[in-house]
């Protein structure tokens, strides 16, 4: 007698949102998680929605709203605690330092780097969204060391080639970056495919070569 098929499970990330500035990528990633179907379990740290309220209109509530299942960071028995609960994997959007430090050394105060951390262990990929500039030589061992440990460091540096007109799309370009680590195509990203031609108007405001501009010796 043949056994029904096993019905394949919504796949599902772990969003983190810790304190450091740009809280904007970790709601475009949400954005991004509902349109493709993806099963988004949410953190935000107490730091993380104190910047909320600094950096947008938006409620704790509403962000919450946002995701199909929030927790608090201080519920360390929450599902996504735990190995067994089985995801894709997370990312940290934004990353703080803080946030950064604890995952890169194992540490687990809170369910965000304990989520973090299990994801590690079960080699699962993890993505922090490292937010801070200039760095010292401590953010750079740190980077290193949680990189040693399986994460990527990807800070959110904007791309420029594509000519964004908004912030919309150099925020959205960076979140669909950080989907195609997880082989996921947002369809936010524009493939660079080589070398554009320059536009009609920009050829002609060329300047002229440097050694006919140069005066002669």
């Amino acid at each position: 007698m043949h056994e029904p098929p096993t019905v394949s499970p919504r796949r599902r990330m772990i969003v983190g949102i810790s304190g450091a500035t740009g809280i904007i990528y970790g709601l475009h990633l949400l954005e991004a998680l509902s349109r493709l179907d993806i099963e988004s379990h949410l953190v935000i740290t107490k730091a993380g929605e104190r910047t909320l309220s600094y950096e947008t209109d938006h409620t704790v509530r509403e962000v919450r709203a946002m995701a199909d299942h929030w927790y608090s960071d201080a519920d360390i028995g929450a599902a996504i605690a735990s190995g067994s609960f089985r995801t894709m994997g997370m990312v940290v959007a934004p990353c703080s330092v803080r946030s950064l430090s604890a995952i890169a050394g194992g540490g687990t105060d809170g369910l965000l780097t304990r989520a973090a951390d299990v994801c590690l262990k079960e080699r699962r990929r993890v993505v922090l969204m490292f937010r801070e500039a200039p760095l010292h030589a401590g953010h750079i061992r740190a980077m290193a060391q949680a990189t040693e440990n399986g994460a990527i460091v990807l800070p959110p540096v904007p791309a420029f080639y594509d000519r964004p007109q908004s912030i919309d799309e150099i925020v959205n370009h960076t979140v669909g970056r950080v989907l195609d680590l997880f082989d996921v195509d947002a369809g936010l990203v524009r493939r660079w495919s080589g070398r554009p031609e320059p536009a009609a108007d920009a050829v002609e405001r060329l300047p002229e070569p440097l050694e006919e501009t140069m005066p002669c010796r």
